[in-house]
């Protein structure tokens, strides 16, 4: 058999450290959706949990709606900020290595109680403004990256189809005009 080598020399140019890590990635973020859907019968998406977790403390019916499934809500948020602290205390601080991790170049380490540990160099008012972006985006895309990307996507559905196409476009142009305007974190 002979294997085509510009599809291979197109995945080397765009994945220079190759595919496995976001392979494994991938997989684990499919896995999870997979998980919940069984456990729950509803389709994981991150952009519902902060109405969720309003519920508890609001009497207005836009967070109540979601008083049945908020519970489990809360958990998967956990989840995600402690899996982001389990990584940091154990892969980026060096405890637990692997070929999967490449540090970042954004970014300073710096020592914590013994461990490595890193930080952003993003300023703050740029990761706060791009949290108000993304916020809106997700109200007005009815959902997130996670919702449509990973579940909508995997299930075939239209809407969440165009939604993927339309918010990847969109970054991919965002990302184009800030590199040629020169702007860096």
């Amino acid at each position: 058999m002979v294997v085509d080598p510009v599809p291979l020399q197109l995945a080397g140019e765009l994945f220079p450290n190759g595919i496995s890590r976001y392979a494994v990635g991938g997989l684990l973020v499919g896995l999870g959706a997979v998980v919940i859907y069984v456990g729950t019968g509803i389709a994981a998406g991150a952009s519902t949990f902060l109405e969720s977790t309003l519920s508890y403390v609001s009497d207005q019916s836009r967070f109540q709606q979601y008083v049945a499934s908020r519970d489990w809500r809360v958990v998967f948020t956990l989840g995600i900020i402690l899996g982001g602290l389990a990584f940091a205390a154990t892969v980026q601080s060096g405890v637990v290595t692997t070929s999967l991790y490449e540090p970042g170049t954004t970014g300073e380490l710096y020592e914590v109680g013994g461990l490595t540990l890193w930080s952003t160099s993003v300023q703050p008012w740029r990761l706060f403004v791009g949290g108000v972006l993304v916020g809106i985006g997700t109200r007005i895309g009815k959902g997130c990256t996670s919702g449509h990307g990973v579940c909508g996507v995997g299930s075939a559905s239209k809407t969440s189809l165009v939604g993927v196409a339309t918010f990847l476009t969109v970054a991919v142009v965002t990302a184009q005009i800030v590199a040629a305007l020169g702007v860096s974190p």
